[in-house]
């Protein structure tokens, strides 16, 4: 696989493209494929070439440019009329900011009613139960990283960018994927795989105080509007929203009609509340409406009460219809009728209700009618449908078993007060069959009346009154009703002017939310060979690598001492020695040794490679700066938060999602090993290694009053050992590694 500039086959664009090689009944042929349809054909990323779930995706993606398009016209109509004095040329602009405008509103238009089409994302048997709701995902732009990180790596790394061209291709070809990944498990881990990849490339690539020219622009899930940073932290928060948005569609796809499909969509769509639950406590100020935290909060209970939903339709496959379970069953109805409508109220509250699409405020409107209806419903069944036992003819016996009785007790609540129109029963437990009787009419009068409601709603609705799956389930539920109230059709009109008593909702299932777990999907940093990140980052300086030549006599050693681990740096130098003529200095890094790279090598492997190297030692070392270069330098007036409103959130939000080399351990302990050979046969002493029991790393800085309140938070350990042979000053930007 080589890149070079041919026409792409499929759709026939000059570029740099991939050239595959791809067998054939004759011989090898090679198919140039651009970075697209690359990913399309081999990676089986790109939805447009799937089912009609990615045409939907296609379509949302292609109505985003379209409002970028005319959001961009509508702000330079803006900027005409308030910039021009003549009358004739205001009248002309204000009507082309009219005609933005209407096009802008019938994009938005079309775009809510993408975001209705739920079901699509539905599985193959789910149209015995009402649609779920999922999440589109959000689009983004394609970036080019190649020239801005070869630019920051030559400057600040001082290396050859061009060694690190297919480091930056597989970042670049990693992001390309994850915008439209597969609707499985490997779509979750690439999502992941490509967020935990975003740690590494926070920490190597985006300084606090300095923009590299990247922008992340992505469009808002729900309303099209694009938003742009510069920061890593908004990269991170919209892939974990397009996660949770396939959680959701994961959720919706499973089937509905098994215990077993029913538990793995529950554990999608509480993983989903998990992922936005983590955004709305870690991200916070982002520009893109769809991760502000009112939204958030009402997407997190959107989920729970789709999970419970859930749980409803599990328990009622589990159920054997005694008077028991129907009413325990009841009660779980209206728990889920009480969590839809608290989504519903975070709904139709102003910030919210101008963002979410109007179908998904009425079907939950209509869900919480509906399983009102269904706990009515197990309730009617329960006290009507139950026969008894023929040899019990006392008139003041219920037929009911001491549990019935006891559940019955607790079912109902006492009637709010702000309900003066409706006329209650004057009983809510039953004395004898005609009590029951009367009981359960009631509750079955109003299970109808619930169900009519929920049909009336979907009837209004301009985008739900196509979906006949939720019609169909909606015209059983009225009909099952029916047919259980005709069997009292001389009784019915009797009850009618009477109301049942409100139903207490309760549930034996309490759920939590899953958190996502990011050390699951580890990653190894594409850029490794810069070195471990927790030296050699974008928040650290260093000086640019320089020779150092050592060449042994017989009566002088080479008169310095290494310590640490992975880089190994420079403990002490000895006054008047070679090392200290040749310009080595405390503190200085050791990166090459004969021409190897050493950044990543042990303590033991570093002291190897120097005894092997004989009379004569070539290292490249560089030396820790305490300050940044003068173009990294701040002003005295402002500070990393008024540079950058998500340095915080970006610092935080990726230490728990990859293995960092900056541990917890409180205590450690210098390994040193000292290279000064003064003898004739030119043999080094042996390692100097202080309480060599103690195991961890410890990364810690020294620094100046004037920086304390700039120390980093991903680097809080700080270690000062004054009993040490060595001073708390030479220990700046140095790892200390505890043998």
């Amino acid at each position: 696989m080589v890149l070079d500039a041919h026409r792409c086959v499929p759709c026939a664009s000059y570029a740099y493209v991939t050239v595959v090689g791809a067998p054939s009944c004759t011989a090898a042929r090679t198919v140039p494929l651009c970075s697209t349809c690359y990913l399309a054909t081999y990676l089986g990323s790109d939805p447009r070439l799937q089912t009609c779930r990615g045409k939907l995706q296609n379509t949302r993606s292609k109505l985003n440019l379209e409002i970028n398009k005319e959001l961009m016209l509508r702000t330079g109509a803006e900027n005409l009329l308030n910039a021009t004095h003549n009358k004739k040329m205001k009248e002309q602009v204000a009507m082309e900011l009219q005609f933005f405008n209407s096009n802008l509103k019938l994009l938005k238009e079309q775009l809510a009613e993408l975001n209705s089409s739920v079901e699509i994302y539905q599985g193959n048997n789910a149209r015995s139960s009402i649609p779920m709701i999922p999440l589109g995902l959000k689009e983004t732009k394609e970036i080019d990283f190649r020239q801005p990180f070869k630019n920051f790596i030559q400057e600040h790394y001082h290396e050859d960018p061009d060694q690190y061209d297919a480091a930056i291709t597989d970042f670049m070809e990693l992001r390309e994927a994850m915008r439209t990944p597969e609707r499985d498990s490997s779509g979750v881990a690439l999502i992941f795989e490509y967020f935990n990849q975003l740690y590494f490339i926070d920490r190597r690539f985006f300084p606090p105080d300095r923009s590299l020219g990247v922008f992340f622009e992505w469009y808002d899930s729900l309303t099209g509007t694009p938003s742009c940073q510069r920061t890593v932290a908004f990269e991170k928060a919209c892939v974990l929203f397009n996660l949770a948005a396939l959680y959701t569609q994961l959720g919706a796809r499973h089937d509905r009609t098994t215990a077993s499909g029913l538990d793995s969509a529950v554990n999608c769509l509480l993983r989903s509340a998990g992922v936005f639950k983590y955004i709305h406590d870690t991200f916070t100020n982002a520009p893109s409406k769809d991760l502000s935290p009112e939204l958030l909060t009402a997407l997190i209970k959107l989920m729970l009460s789709q999970a419970r939903e859930c749980l409803h339709e599990k328990a009622s496959l589990n159920c054997d219809d005694t008077t028991e379970s129907l009413l325990e069953l009841a009660q779980e109805a209206a728990h889920t009728a009480q969590e839809y409508m608290e989504v519903h109220e975070s709904m139709v509250v102003g910030v919210v209700r101008d963002y979410v699409p109007a179908s998904w405020i009425t079907l939950v409107q209509i869900k919480s009618l509906y399983y009102g209806g269904r706990a009515h419903q197990h309730v009617a069944e329960a006290l009507l449908c139950f026969t008894g036992d023929p040899t019990q003819a006392k008139e003041d016996d219920t037929g009911l078993s001491n549990r019935a009785q006891e559940i019955l007790q607790y079912l109902h609540k006492t009637p709010e007060e702000d309900e003066p129109d409706k006329l209650f029963l004057e009983f809510t437990m039953p004395s004898n069959a005609k009590e029951r009787t009367y009981l359960g009419l009631t509750h079955g009068r109003e299970a109808g009346v619930q169900y009519e409601e929920a049909l009336r709603q979907q009837r209004m609705c301009r985008e739900l009154r196509k979906r006949t799956a939720l019609s169909e389930v909606l015209k059983a539920g009225f009909a099952s009703v029916a047919g259980l109230l005709e069997d009292f059709e001389d009784q019915t009109d009797l009850m009618a002017i009477f109301d049942p008593p409100p139903i207490m909702p309760s549930t034996k299932i309490q759920l939590t939310l899953a958190t996502p777990d990011f050390t699951r999907h580890r990653v190894d940093d594409v850029f490794h060979a810069l070195g471990p990140v927790s030296c050699f980052s974008a928040k650290k300086s260093w000086t640019a690598p320089r020779p150092v030549i050592l060449k042994k006599t017989e009566r002088q050693g080479l008169g310095f001492s290494v310590r640490g681990d992975a880089p190994v740096a420079i403990a002490a130098v000895d006054p008047g020695s070679l090392a200290e003529r040749a310009g080595l200095q405390e503190n200085d890094i050791v990166v090459a040794i004969g021409g190897a790279d050493v950044k990543w090598m042990p303590h033991d492997r570093v002291v190897s490679a120097i005894r092997e190297s004989g009379d004569c030692l070539e290292m490249m070392v560089v030396t820790p700066l305490l300050a940044p270069p003068p173009y990294y330098q701040l002003t005295k007036c402002k500070s990393l938060k008024d540079l950058s409103s998500h340095s915080t959130t970006s610092s935080s939000s990726g230490v728990s999602s990859s293995g960092s080399s900056t541990r917890s351990s409180k205590y450690g302990s210098i390994n040193s090993s000292r290279i000064n050979d003064s003898t004739l046969h030119g043999s080094i002493n042996s390692s100097r290694i202080n309480d060599s029991t103690l195991r961890g790393s410890i990364n810690s800085s020294t620094l100046s009053s004037t920086h304390k309140e700039k120390r980093l938070s991903w680097n809080p350990f700080k270690k000062t050992l004054s009993k040490d042979r060595l001073k708390a000053e030479s220990m700046n930007d140095c790892t200390l590694i505890a043998r």
